[in-house]
């Protein structure tokens, strides 16, 4: 049936819900085919009873599975259930398929080219703590949070900002759905269909989508591996008379370059000089070991909107963001927020918070920053033996950006490597156009697996046969 690996980091439960999604979206377990037992099930692969049960709820809510009583667990039936057609491996390289199937694809199980960090590297302690303390306090279920979120938490946060070198206060930081939201509320308060905005270039893919839904004009501006090519910046500038320029200075997604300090002082230079807002992403900080100054700490928030995230941190499905800005500014986001979907949760706030304050976070950064430099060594050597190009190498973050000269279609690659199960990062999805390329974002957390390794070496080894062959 499938293997269950008890060494892995991978959830036991969360292993038998692959394994048999993985066989039914194969079709190797028909519709209406009976499942083991649950003891049986247990008592074949040495776990508990327990684990099982869990397993099969899930298999059920998720529409995999349907209970019959006193008979047992069967594959749902096509006509009650779509999903149980599976994620297609023929996957088309566009918008629909970064903010869908990357999400849906549970079979892909190798995800070399997400954007989250493992369930283990996640403060998961932290959070079943701060989950207990709720609890025992009595947390409210009803009603809204504040427009601008849980006071607590944007104090915390102030007194953060502080730490880097941004004057702030509590009336300063808006709380928001992950930093999705925050993106989103600033790109509605700055930009009408027309407009231009600068952005990176590769960049943020749902940042290029969501520019787009709004009829924002894309104005790319090139990374190079020491951060920006100011002077195709001017030359975007003088063209196009940007109204914003949306970027992400550190450890930027998807080539983890850095911007230096003189960088900084030119882009603030520029934006002073030609009247523009700079929305500043730096989801990443927590993961940067040096004290870097921002564009936001330069600036103090003056023509600077500082945009940060626990998700990458604490855990993708706490969603908590934040935006920083000048308090007029705020009470207007806080305002466009509220029409759009009312308040963000005030529980998953509190959740935040109770985690960032029990004590450990500090020692969990220290540990995540450890294990991605270690993982930045092995990942980039692991490349180079293969003949990959690393674009930069900072050792800190999540990600590196490569490209090998044999493979020269990263949408390509990544369609053969569904195939196997490996979900790869294509350049293409993270350009303003969108053109084919051979760079690839490879995730270091997911990426030192043999299977991915042994995949890039086959496909290597095919491209060099099939030269030969010529």
């Amino acid at each position: 049936m499938f293997a269950i690996q008890p060494e892995s980091s991978t959830p036991l439960v969360t292993q038998i819900v692959e394994g048999f999604r993985r066989l039914i979206a194969e079709q190797v377990l028909k519709p209406g085919a009976k499942l083991p037992s649950i003891r049986a099930f247990a008592a074949m692969h040495s776990v508990s009873v327990f684990t099982v049960v869990e397993a099969y709820d899930r298999l059920v809510a998720q529409g995999w599975l349907v209970s019959r009583s006193n008979e047992g667990f069967f594959v749902k039936r096509r006509a009650d259930a779509a999903p149980l057609e599976g994620p297609s491996t023929d996957l088309s390289f566009d918008h629909r398929w970064y903010l869908q199937q990357i999400f849906e694809s549970r079979t892909l199980v190798v995800k070399a080219g997400c954007g989250w960090l493992p369930n283990d590297w996640l403060f998961e302690d932290g959070v079943r703590r701060s989950l207990r303390q709720l609890a025992s306090d009595g947390a409210e279920l009803g009603g809204y949070g504040l427009p601008h979120g849980h006071l607590a938490l944007r104090v915390m946060l102030a007194e953060t900002m502080a730490e880097r070198q941004i004057v702030a206060g509590a009336q300063n930081v808006l709380l928001t759905q992950g930093s999705s939201q925050a993106l989103d509320l600033a790109a509605r308060h700055l930009l009408k269909p027309g407009d231009a905005a600068l952005v990176d270039d590769p960049g943020y893919p749902n940042l290029m989508y969501m520019l787009r839904i709004l009829g924002v004009r894309l104005v790319p501006v090139p990374r190079t591996p020491g951060g920006y090519d100011l002077p195709a910046l001017e030359a975007a500038i003088a063209a196009h008379a940007p109204k914003a320029f949306f970027t992400q200075p550190r450890l930027q997604s998807p080539t983890n370059s850095i911007a230096p300090l003189a960088q900084l002082h030119r882009v603030l230079q520029l934006a002073e000089a030609h009247g523009l807002t700079i929305v500043e992403n730096d989801i990443y900080a927590d993961l940067d070991p040096e004290p870097r100054p921002s564009l936001a700490s330069l600036d103090q928030l003056r023509r600077v909107i500082h945009v940060g995230s626990y998700s990458k941190t604490i855990s993708p499905n706490i969603r908590v963001g934040f935006l920083l800005g000048g308090e007029d500014l705020l009470r207007d986001l806080a305002g466009l927020k509220m029409i759009a979907g009312l308040t963000s949760s005030d529980l998953t706030e509190r959740l935040a918070f109770g985690a960032l304050v029990e004590g450990r976070w500090r020692k969990h950064l220290k540990s995540l920053r450890d294990r991605l430099a270690a993982a930045h060594g092995v990942v980039g050597q692991r490349l180079l033996q293969l003949g990959f190009e690393l674009f930069s190498e900072p050792k800190a973050g999540l990600y590196l950006w490569a490209r090998h000269p044999d493979l020269l279609d990263g949408a390509e690659l990544s369609r053969a490597a569904a195939a196997h199960g490996i979900m790869l990062g294509p350049g293409e999805l993270f350009l303003v156009d969108r053109r084919p390329t051979g760079w690839m974002r490879f995730n270091v957390a997911f990426s030192n697996d043999e299977r991915l390794w042994r995949f890039l070496g086959e496909q290597i080894d095919a491209r060099l046969r099939s030269a030969a062959g010529d």
